[in-house]
Parts: structure tokens; C-alpha cells; sequence
């Protein structure tokens, strides 16, 4: 596999491979920090989150659409725009999702893989219906083009720089809300102890509702992400959504330092794999890999200590 290749090429190679794996890093755990408030603080499986983030990815579409047509002058900045707006439709279509359905449905894990899936192709529908099935991009702006030529072999990517920026951003965030604020603490009492949270005054249902709003509203930012690297279709979430589960799973449920640790090592095991092999092997020998370290370690990487 290496035998054709100098040192120096192989230098070369991993290192523009190792960049494109930060660059779906990035999609990675934008998408799996959504899936891991669902999933681990609220045990929710939910195989409608490639939708949500598609969502996001054509708010983002007709942002900048919007802008080309209407506001040309301010499009450099649309960006930004949209990424406040796919935060907004997500986290709003997930608050309706969960207060449709998902309400009824807590503590029944296998009956919300089943509603979400049926979930999942009706939104897919409904996409194929409004946006058509043809897949769409987006325009970047001028200062997003462009690369770093970092050396003669190597170049880096701005938009691939700005993804990065914007997913330690919405880590930050998350990690702030959930760990340091007056909410994220009502969270982990719920996930606690739900009928000792409710005694001492918190409103459990709005919590639980909330928090899947903000998972949601999180994948909408990874789908803005999302079309930068990507193009945008009514079914393109599905492409994503097992590498999701999967990257929660290994790093440990409800761990957010174990989802990010999780993401990269996927990442940069499919980014390199796939340079040398198929992207179908490469898949296929890092699942292979992650199924033989959770045979050992099945509560993943990274685990939550809570008193039963």
C-alpha cells in the first residue's frame, strides 16, 4: 500500500489527508453533539438527525439564494446569516417534533428508533416535494475561496479553516450550556433523577423539550457546515447519520469530551484509509476496528459515573 510512494510523498499525504479528516472532524462532531444531547441525555434514538441537519443545509441554500437576488452587496456576510437561521428551523421543527411525538414516547428506545425512521422518510419526502430531488449548492463568498499554500505539496483549504473555527465555537458553546449554566444544570438533574428533579420545582417536560430542540438546532448548524464540503439533497442526511451513531456510541454516551475524541479518531481513520483503499473498505475496516475496542470496552471511550 505505501510501496509506491517516497517518504516525502507519504509526508505529503497524510498531512493533506489529516486535514481533509479535520474537515469532516468538523461535520463529524457538529452532527454528533446534537446526537448526544438527544441520545445520551435523553435516551432518544433518533434516525430523523440527518434530517434536521439537511434542514439546516437548505436554509442555508435559500439564504444565500436570498442574498444573491436581493442583497448582493451584503453577501460576503450571508454566512453568518444563515447559520443563525438553520439554528432557528431546526430547533423549532425538533420542539414540534417533540412535543408530537417524542413526549409519548420516552423510555421506549426501540419504538423512537421506529418513529424517528418513519419520521425520517417523511421528511425526505417532503424535501424531494418543496426543493425538488435534484441536489443543490451554495455560492461561497469571495473570501472564502481559496487556499493556504502551506508548501509546494500542501494546501489548506479557507473554508475548510472557517469550518474548524466555527465547530470549536459551537463546542465551546455547548460545553458551556450543559456544564457551567443554570439549564444545563436542570439537564443532568433530569437525567439524574427525573422524579426527584420534578419534586424540588423543575419543569421536567420543559427541559425534555428544550434540550431536543437544541440538539436539533445543532444539527442545523452542521448542515450549514454541512454545504461546504457537500452537496445538498433530500436524502444526503442518511449518508451521515450511522457514522453519527457511531461516533456517540464509541466516545461514550452523554460524554462530551468521549464524542470528541470519538469524531477525530474516525475521522482521520477514514480520511487516511480512504486514500489508499475504497471508501467502502475503509469503512469497512474502521467499523471493524471500533466493533473489536467496544467488544472490550463496551461503555465506549468515555463514561459518566451515575449513582444508581
Amino acid at each position: 500500500m505505501f510501496g509506491d510512494y517516497s517518504l516525502g510523498d507519504l509526508a505529503a499525504i497524510f498531512a493533506m489527508q489529516g486535514f481533509a479528516g479535520l474537515i469532516l472532524f468538523s461535520v463529524f462532531l457538529l452532527m454528533a453533539l446534537g446526537l448526544a444531547i438527544i441520545f445520551g441525555q435523553m435516551g432518544v434514538i433518533n434516525m430523523a438527525h440527518g434530517e434536521f441537519m439537511i434542514l439546516g443545509a437548505y436554509v442555508t441554500w435559500m439564504t444565500s439564494n436570498f442574498f444573491q437576488a436581493y442583497l448582493p452587496a451584503l453577501f460576503s456576510g450571508y454566512f453568518f446569516v444563515a447559520m443563525i437561521l438553520a439554528f432557528l428551523a431546526s430547533g423549532a421543527l425538533g420542539m414540534l417534533v417533540e412535543w408530537g411525538l417524542i413526549r409519548h414516547l420516552y423510555k421506549r428506545p426501540l419504538d423512537t428508533l421506529l418513529a424517528t425512521w418513519g419520521l425520517s422518510l417523511i421528511l425526505q419526502q417532503c424535501y424531494r416535494s418543496i426543493f425538488g430531488a435534484r441536489e443543490v449548492g451554495v455560492d461561497l463568498p469571495q473570501w472564502m475561496l481559496g487556499s493556504f499554500q502551506v508548501t509546494d505539496a500542501i494546501q489548506i483549504p479557507i473554508n475548510g479553516v472557517f469550518v474548524m473555527c466555527l465547530t470549536i465555537l459551537i463546542t465551546c458553546a455547548v460545553a458551556y450550556v450543559l456544564y457551567w449554566s443554570r439549564w444545563g444544570r436542570q439537564v443532568r438533574a433530569v437525567v439524574q433523577n427525573r422524579v426527584m428533579a420534578g419534586a424540588v420545582g423543575i419543569n421536567t417536560e420543559r427541559v425534555d423539550r428544550y434540550t431536543f430542540a437544541l440538539g436539533c438546532g445543532v444539527a442545523g448548524i452542521a448542515g450549514s457546515a454541512f454545504t461546504m464540503i457537500g452537496s445538498t439533497g433530500p436524502t444526503s442526511g442518511q449518508l451521515y447519520i450511522v457514522d453519527t451513531f457511531l461516533v456517540v456510541v464509541f466516545g461514550g454516551a452523554a460524554s462530551l469530551v468521549g464524542t470528541i475524541a470519538s469524531a477525530f479518531t474516525i475521522s482521520q481513520a477514514q480520511s487516511t484509509l480512504e486514500f489508499f483503499l475504497s471508501g467502502s473498505m475503509a469503512k469497512v475496516l474502521t467499523l471493524l476496528a471500533i466493533v473489536g475496542i467496544l467488544m472490550l470496552r463496551p461503555q465506549g471511550l468515555f463514561s459518566l459515573k451515575v449513582r444508581k
